[in-house]
């Protein structure tokens, strides 16, 4: 066993750099795992940089200061973060706030409507499984309302969180676009000076996870707004407030879509019930849902990563169960990252690729 062990070991550390990549991957993770949640708004704050660095870059091409074309893009970022708290924040937060008020009578007329069942089907539904059904919804509608209540009483503390991140989210991203030069340059200072399996392994992510993350929040934009102005076409009731289930969806690949498909259900049955409207409805976001996946989805991440949905659904469990929505949000880089460093990792039992020989002159 012993040297079973020192073998593999001889052969995927035998490479000094090899070892100094797999510490700094270990204390990268440890840092996060450990303190996550602490480091979540210097976490937002990089995202966003990543984000808004492309427009940066694309001034700095058009022969604009590098100064200048930070202070703009920070301005219009700025401008959009006031927009999502003046605007969009309070209309989806009153639209949830009204749905909350209404489950009640939405609760009550489902049960109206349920206890026909049996009248209409009685080979397939009971009067018993109906009055079980309606226990079990009651059960777990009356802990949603304790959680709510909780919840509202620990409002303050919610409150002075998010104050928190309007005030060094905005911080940050403006250093983190200011002066990124300085702090990639002081980070690889501290690097070894021999690093080209680091090297390729970054040069490999870095572009991959500034695509992956400017292409998924276009891709959150996108289907958030052609959502809302569907749904609000076709008269839906709070249609902001799915529009923003639709939107955040995307986020977990295959899972999001379908758990976002309930809600949207729902409040059409509640609405029109089984018409003419409720299956336009379902026609309208069953199109979307194709649009995004089969055009825009490939539009956005042209350059996407090869790997099987198997791993990707398993990198979301994995990830989200550790770090939560940055976890699901960084899935599938996280992903990558790891499908390149087996790739790209030392092997010392590698033959050497033997040249040609040269024919004599």
């Amino acid at each position: 066993m012993l040297k079973v062990f020192k073998n593999w070991v001889q052969r995927y550390f035998s490479d000094e750099e090899a070892v100094v990549l797999a510490v700094v991957l270990a204390l990268g993770f440890g840092i996060i795992i450990s303190f996550g949640n602490k480091l979540a708004p210097l976490l937002t704050g990089l995202v966003l940089a990543y984000l808004l660095q492309g427009l940066v870059t694309q001034l700095r091409r058009w022969n604009v200061p590098h100064r200048l074309s930070v202070w703009i893009v920070f301005v219009l970022f700025v401008g959009a973060l006031g927009t999502l708290f003046g605007v969009i924040a309070p209309l989806v937060w009153r639209q949830m706030f009204n749905l909350f008020n209404e489950l009640p009578r939405m609760l009550t007329e489902w049960q109206s409507q349920l206890m026909h069942l049996p009248e209409r089907y009685p080979a397939f539904v009971s009067e018993e499984q109906i009055a079980r059904l309606m226990h079990t919804a009651s059960g777990e509608f009356g802990q949603l309302g304790q959680w709510l209540l909780s919840q509202s009483l620990a409002s303050l503390p919610m409150l002075l969180t998010i104050l928190v991140y309007l005030i060094l989210v905005p911080i940050l991203v403006f250093f983190f676009l200011m002066d990124n030069q300085k702090i990639t340059g002081w980070m690889v200072g501290h690097l070894p000076r021999e690093r080209r399996l680091m090297t390729r392994v970054w040069t490999e992510m870095n572009q991959q996870i500034a695509n992956y993350i400017r292409g998924k929040v276009v891709e959150i934009l996108i289907v958030g707004a052609v959502s809302y102005v569907c749904f609000a076409v076709l008269g839906v009731n709070y249609a902001a407030l799915l529009a923003v289930v639709v939107g955040i969806s995307v986020l977990v690949p295959y899972i999001g879509a379908t758990v976002a498909t309930i809600p949207v259900a729902m409040i059409g049955l509640f609405q029109w019930g089984l018409s003419n409207e409720f299956m336009i409805l379902m026609i309208v976001y069953g199109v979307i849902q194709a649009l995004d996946g089969n055009v825009l989805v490939p539009i956005l991440f042209s350059e996407a990563v090869n790997l099987h949905p198997v791993a990707i659904i398993a990198a979301v469990l994995i990830f989200g169960g550790l770090w939560g929505f940055w976890g699901v949000f960084f899935a599938i880089p996280l992903a990558t990252l790891f499908k390149a460093v087996l790739y790209a990792w030392p092997r010392g039992d590698e033959p050497d690729i033997e040249l040609p020989p040269q024919q004599a002159v």
